[in-house]
């Protein structure tokens, strides 16, 4: 039988070259592609290498990125910029490590956030109550009410209260506080805080002998009239003098010190930390 002639091997370069080639390509632009969307951070560079070696040793002989010297997938040398890589391993932009002090203060100040947020809408909504109970009595020009998101306040003209220089209440202030002392016993769920407020024109030939005792005076005046006409908790309704010191208008002008000359009713809310 006559011997078959051995097959001769193909020309070229074996198959899976090419495949090998086209997958250096491949890489070789990924890198150069990384490579070009990046900026350069010596500083952040450095505190990335500073923070490898301590960690993994991987440089060695005063290297700093990776690939220092060295040809990867024939001719890209180094990646310079690893704020990506960074980002995704819980570091900042500047290469530390967020700290759990620095989370805990984060996690803390949202909580804070979404607080104040709930209290400023209960202010809001109790603030809105009251002035509708106000214009039912038709006493929206007897009372300003104002509201923070600890509070709402209620301020009452110390004309309206009290005589100059007197701490006793006026008979045509009384109908104002049976109102008021309504809507507090409907809408107060917290402490009760009521302030006396003076202008500042020091005391002559009068009973009291400064701003601070004629406000204290004031202030105790309203609290014991709001007491004797309401089921208020005493231990939750507080009084206190703020003599001159807290205007609320230009003490230079008579309009100003009307202004300053006043009582106010502050409602705590119930998520005032108050």
């Amino acid at each position: 039988m006559a011997k078959k002639k051995a097959e001769e091997a193909p020309k070229g370069s074996p198959a899976w070259m090419a495949t090998f080639s086209d997958l250096m390509n491949l890489l070789l632009c990924f890198f150069v592609l990384l490579f070009s969307m990046s900026s350069i951070d010596q500083v952040k560079q450095e505190k990335v290498a500073a923070s490898f070696n301590q960690m993994f040793s991987v440089f060695e002989g005063g290297a700093q990125a990776i690939g220092d010297g060295m040809l990867i997938s024939n001719g890209v040398s180094q990646l310079n910029e690893l704020d990506e890589f960074i980002n995704s391993t819980g570091r900042l932009d500047d290469g530390s490590v967020v700290s759990e002090d620095v989370a805990n203060n984060a996690s803390t100040a949202a909580a804070q956030e979404i607080l104040e947020e709930a209290q400023m809408e209960e202010s809001e909504a109790l603030a809105e109550a009251v002035e509708e109970a106000l214009d039912e009595t038709d006493m929206e020009d007897e009372v300003e009410v104002q509201f923070t998101a600890q509070y709402v306040q209620l301020t009452l003209k110390g004309a309206l209260l009290f005589d100059s220089g007197s701490v006793l209440l006026k008979d045509e202030a009384k109908p104002v506080l049976d109102q008021v002392g309504l809507i507090l016993e409907r809408y107060a769920e917290g402490t009760i805080e009521i302030e006396g407020h003076t202008d500042n024109v020091p005391m002559s030939g009068a009973k009291y002998s400064n701003n601070d005792e004629l406000s204290s005076g004031r202030a105790l005046s309203v609290f014991d009239y709001i007491l004797s006409v309401t089921n208020l908790d005493p231990a939750t309704v507080k009084h206190a003098g703020r003599g001159e010191y807290l205007p609320v208008a230009d003490n230079s002008t008579p309009e100003g010190r009307a202004k300053n000359r006043r009582v106010e009713i502050k409602i705590y809310n119930s998520l005032s930390s108050y």
